[in-house]
């Protein structure tokens, strides 16, 4: 009999502790996209935190795949994936904002020229989760530090953009997420203003959206980081928004502590 271990409420196989703890290494394609000195040099300082490399081995992206990013935004994510996945797959930028965010992400990929060939904008409104994105088109969906927002903005956000991400995948394929976190044994109301999130609770909507969890990595964790700030998450770089106050300080400890965590669509 397979055992479990309870965790908030949900049921989550004792193997996946073996499973989480495995890596794999990047490919040649993903370490070529990540070194490329054509991305931007303030962009390439944050690998130390970001971890690209090593997160999209996680999130087992190749280039030959239709990989679709939630809230690209001012596109740290793009300047790699763009680029890898012009020549055999295909980039789509997922924005869910009004026409001032699209016009913006649109000059974006316009700026990539020739190295961005084939990527192109999508939408998707979490108030509804109507997408531009066809149904069963897409290999993986990522989404870097949005879940929170999704949280943030109220309503079914959510839980509706989660069940367009499923909508939009095809049978067997990977969501992964990465976000700020929250531990388990700290009040859920900070979700609602602090930046972080709780891990159990990206596992419920992914779950509801007829996900399940594969693997999780620690790739992006930060021990330095208690979780509890003035100005939530945004206390630290990069926002850091006390400006100079304390510095140094939130300098020295870097960057959020962040889950990874894959999921797969159903086959079904």
């Amino acid at each position: 009999m397979m055992r479990v271990l309870i965790l908030a409420g949900l049921l989550i196989p004792a193997s996946l502790t073996a499973a989480s703890a495995a890596t794999q290494a990047p490919s040649a394609a993903v370490r070529a996209a990540v070194a490329d000195a054509q991305r931007t040099p303030a962009n390439r300082q944050r690998d130390r935190y970001r971890h690209p490399a090593e997160t999209l081995a996680f999130f087992g992206v190749r280039p030959e795949q239709t990989v679709v990013e939630f809230q690209p935004s001012g596109g740290w994510y793009t300047e790699i994936l763009a680029p890898m996945l012009s020549a055999k797959g295909h980039y789509v930028g997922l924005v869910a904002g009004g026409q001032r965010a699209q016009d913006s992400f649109s000059r974006l990929l316009a700026a990539g020229g020739e190295r961005y060939r084939g990527a192109r904008m999508a939408t998707l409104d979490p108030a509804t989760g109507s997408s531009t994105v066809p149904d069963g088109s897409a290999d993986v969906v990522l989404t870097f530090r949005n879940v929170h927002n999704l949280i943030m903005g109220g309503g079914n956000n959510a839980a509706n953009s989660f069940r367009a991400f499923a909508r939009m995948l095809k049978p067997g394929g990977t969501l992964g997420v990465v976000d700020h976190r929250l531990p388990e044994e700290m009040s859920a109301d900070a979700e609602r203003e602090s930046g972080y999130v709780k891990r159990s609770t990206i596992i419920r909507l992914a779950q509801d959206a007829g996900f399940r969890l594969a693997a999780e990595s620690k790739v992006n964790a930060n021990p330095r980081d208690t979780h509890q700030w003035p100005k939530g998450v945004w206390t630290l770089p990069p926002s850091l928004q006390l400006g100079d106050t304390d510095r140094a300080k939130y300098l020295a400890i870097g960057e959020s502590d962040r889950l990874t965590l894959r999921f797969v669509k159903s086959a079904r």
